[in-house]
Parts: structure tokens; C-alpha cells; sequence
């Protein structure tokens, strides 16, 4: 009880994030008194849901010290295949498979990334890129060059759009049970204890008799799970799959767990952060999508793309938030 109190704890990097959130939502209500209202905001944690289950598995790899660039074509890899089960295996066996397929999916891809991470002792960075483009390359020859136009299950639709509890979607609920099964993963077994372990000193843990390969392996297995997860989530909300679906996942799964408090260079981090961090990220593209500060900048003549304008402000924040409590730590 006393490490999921200590999960749960917040710090510093937590709290800033949390105030940053609140800030935002105050500026969207002087905008619109929409921002603040119930409708909206359990609308906005229905997206936030998506990018919360990619980041649970990110937020492992990233605490053992290393990245997964992989996690874009990991999404589309589950999406997609998701959505391409019942052409597998037929209807019968194919639809009640689509979810799980997914899912196995995106763990396929996590293991071999952590094959060549652990065992090949390739850098995490370049590997996981390769990965990626190897993804890709095969997710085009599946499609033929083309989006598939394949639509999603009605289990998947209710996984990610349903309600089971009025109000609340069930990606909602999906990425809880994600999160607790997280924090007892980190708090409460010695894998989590392993975790920490590895990415304050990996040489030490190993040099004490821990497989190492084996945790690094893990971890790598479960973020592609999660980013295979999240594809089939998102094939349900949109009701199809596409090319490119997890494309725009890549820099806010990392974002919101380095803003929610984990440290780049790992070893450090609670998940609880992680999810602040998550919130943020998304009440911020909400909030950049509405206000439209292009307009703004077209009257002062300056004319840019709406996307444009989106992620140089987005960067800003990024860049401004990580200067606001990660001097500290790299002073020391």
C-alpha cells in the first residue's frame, strides 16, 4: 500500500503539469464557457483515453532509459490489422479475433524490438526507427498503396465508442484498467522494482545477477502491445482503419510522459504524472484546434497553415514546460 501511495505522490513536475491543465481551461472558457462544461470534458477524456494507453507502455521503455520510435506504424500494425481479421480467418473466427489480433500484433513488433534492443545491444533509437519503416514498408504491400477501407468490428466500435457507463466512454475505462494494471506493475512486483533498477544503473542491476536482457525485452513487448491497443482503439472510434493512423501519436505519447515528470534518461517517473501529462497534451491540441490562432496572425499579415501555426505553438509549450523543472535536474 505504502508504494502505491508513493506511485500516487504528487511532485513537482505532476503539479506543474496539473496547473498548466487548469490554465488552459480557463483560457478556453473566456473563449467559450463550453470549455468547463461536463459535455466537454468527458468528451476531451475520451481522447485523452487513446493517447493514455500508447504512453502506459511508452512510460516503461522510457523509465528503463531508453525510446520507442516505433510506435506509429505499431498503431497503424494494430489498427489495421484489427480491422483485416475477418479477411484473415474468415467471419466467424476472424470477428471475435479482431481485437486480440490487434493487440498480438503490436506485441509482434514490440518483441522484436526489444530482441534488438536487448540482445542484438542495438541503440534503442536507431533500432526502433528501422522497425518503424520496416512496418510501414509492409503494412503498404498489405494495403496495395491504398487507405483499406476496411470497417471496424462492432465489439471494436463498442471498445472504443460504446458506453457502458452513461456518460463515460469505454476507451475510458479501458485505459483505468491499463493504468492500475501500470501502477501495480511498477509498484508492486519486482519486475517494477527491476524497471527503476535498470534505468538508474543497468551495469549494477546485471552485475547483481538480474536478467536484464529479459526486463528490457518486457518492457519493449508491453509499449507495443499498448501502441497495438491504441490502433484498435482508434480503428473503433473512426469505424475504419487507415495508413499513416499513428503518424500523429508519436511526439505527444512521448511529451506527456517526459512533461508529466519521467526522466529521459530513466530511472525516474510516477505514472500518475504520466497521466497529467496526457490530459495536458490533449486539452491543448483541443484548445489550439478552437481557437484558431492563425486567424490572429493572418490580421497581423502573416499568413501560415493552420497545422503550421498548431505545432510551433505546441513545440513552445513542450520546450517552455521542460524549462520549467528539468534545469534543475540537469545542473545536478
Amino acid at each position: 500500500m505504502k508504494n502505491i501511495t508513493q506511485m500516487l505522490k504528487i511532485d513537482r513536475p505532476t503539479l506543474i503539469a496539473f496547473l498548466c491543465v487548469i490554465v488552459l481551461l480557463l483560457l478556453g472558457a473566456l473563449y467559450s464557457p463550453n470549455f468547463l462544461s461536463a459535455d466537454y470534458l468527458l468528451k476531451q477524456l475520451q481522447v485523452a483515453s487513446f493517447l493514455g494507453v500508447i504512453a502506459s507502455g511508452l512510460m516503461l521503455v522510457i523509465l528503463l532509459g531508453h525510446i520507442d520510435l516505433s510506435i506509429p506504424w505499431t498503431i497503424s500494425i494494430g489498427g489495421m490489422m484489427a480491422t483485416a481479421s475477418a479477411g484473415f480467418f474468415g467471419p466467424q473466427i476472424g470477428v471475435p479475433l479482431a481485437i486480440p489480433f490487434g493487440i498480438v500484433c503490436g506485441l509482434a513488433v514490440g518483441l522484436v524490438n526489444g530482441f534488438g534492443v536487448a540482445y542484438l545491444r542495438a541503440p534503442s533509437m536507431i533500432f526502433t526507427l528501422g522497425v518503424n519503416a520496416v512496418a510501414q514498408g509492409l503494412m503498404v504491400i498489405h494495403t496495395g498503396g491504398f487507405a483499406p477501407q476496411d470497417h471496424a468490428t462492432d465489439a471494436t466500435i463498442e471498445l472504443a465508442a460504446g458506453h457502458l457507463i452513461p456518460g463515460v466512454a469505454n476507451s475510458v475505462i479501458a485505459w483505468f484498467v491499463v493504468g492500475l494494471a501500470t501502477v501495480f506493475v511498477l509498484s508492486r512486483t519486482g519486475l517494477g522494482r527491476r524497471i527503476y533498477a535498470i534505468g538508474n544503473r543497468e551495469r549494477a542491476v546485471f552485475l547483481s545477477g538480474v536478467n536484464t536482457r529479459r526486463v528490457v525485452l518486457t518492457c519493449f513487448a508491453i509499449s507495443g502491445a499498448c501502441a497495438g491497443a491504441g490502433g484498435v482503439l482508434l480503428a473503433g472510434y473512426a469505424n475504419r482503419s487507415y495508413q499513416a493512423m499513428g503518424d500523429a501519436y508519436l511526439l505527444p505519447a512521448i511529451a506527456a510522459v517526459v512533461l508529466g515528470g519521467t526522466s529521459v534518461m530513466g530511472g525516474k517517473g510516477r505514472y500518475l504524472g504520466t497521466v497529467v501529462g496526457v490530459i495536458l497534451i490533449t486539452i491543448l491540441q483541443s484548445i489550439l484546434s478552437v481557437l484558431q490562432p492563425q486567424a490572429l496572425l493572418a490580421e497581423l499579415g502573416m499568413k501560415l497553415p493552420a497545422e503550421s501555426v498548431r505545432q510551433i505553438i505546441f513545440g513552445i509549450v513542450i520546450v517552455g514546460m521542460l524549462l520549467l523543472y528539468g534545469r534543475e535536474k540537469a545542473i545536478r
